[in-house]
């Protein structure tokens, strides 16, 4: 099969992009308006990109109306947001926090998602998470440059909260206590259950 992606609807190329680029971390995201709200939502388009500065990359395409979404609006206002991963534990949660609210509606009121007070930035982080990251907006970057129809948010990592529960006895993330859940195409989603090791050749 030959797939030119020119001849593709955007959403023939989504699908297709989702359901190979897989698993995917998933990025439960809380923002705060400038008038206090809160805000929580899940984006599977979202990666660590680089560790000096520490800098995480979420993507948050606007809405099929071409409105954009909360997220953007509170960082865009202001530059702070709190990146969760999502354990297993957390799936149903995290996707109810994938519902379409009202603007300005909170996501952790709405689904009775715990908060817990962040230290350097102003949104509430999930309480229950067990890796949350404070992150300040490095910058925002509409794409593609032309007609965008998302937004790129640099992420820079101030604080992480990492749970004791899911360290091992080095002080070190043990994935199995981890237990991330990925994004695969459609409704699939995976878990990190299976694992191997490769060591790099000297």
């Amino acid at each position: 099969m030959l797939l030119d992606f020119a001849a593709l609807t955007p959403l023939e190329r989504y699908r297709w992009l989702a359901s190979t680029i897989t698993p995917r971390p998933i990025a439960w995201v809380s923002t705060q308006s400038p008038d206090g709200l809160s805000n929580l939502a899940p984006f599977s388009f979202f990666q660590v990109i680089s560790d000096d500065p520490p800098t995480l990359l979420v993507n948050v395409n606007h809405r099929a109306d071409g409105s954009l979404k909360d997220t953007l609006l509170n960082v865009q206002a202001t530059g702070e947001l709190v990146i969760q991963l999502v354990s297993f534990e957390q799936a149903e949660a995290m996707n109810a926090s994938s519902a379409q609210l009202a603007h300005g509606q909170s996501e952790f009121e709405h689904c009775g998602i715990a908060t817990a007070p962040s230290q350097r930035v102003a949104p509430p982080r999930v309480a229950v998470a067990a890796v949350a990251f404070e992150c300040r907006v490095a910058q925002i970057l509409p794409y593609p440059p032309t007609a965008a129809n998302c937004n790129l948010i640099f992420a820079e990592v101030l604080l992480a909260h990492i749970d004791d529960a899911v360290l091992n006895e080095q002080g070190r993330i043990d994935p199995a206590r981890l237990d991330l859940i990925g994004r695969l195409g459609g409704a699939s989603y995976t878990r990190t259950t299976e694992r191997f090791d490769l060591q790099r050749p000297g």
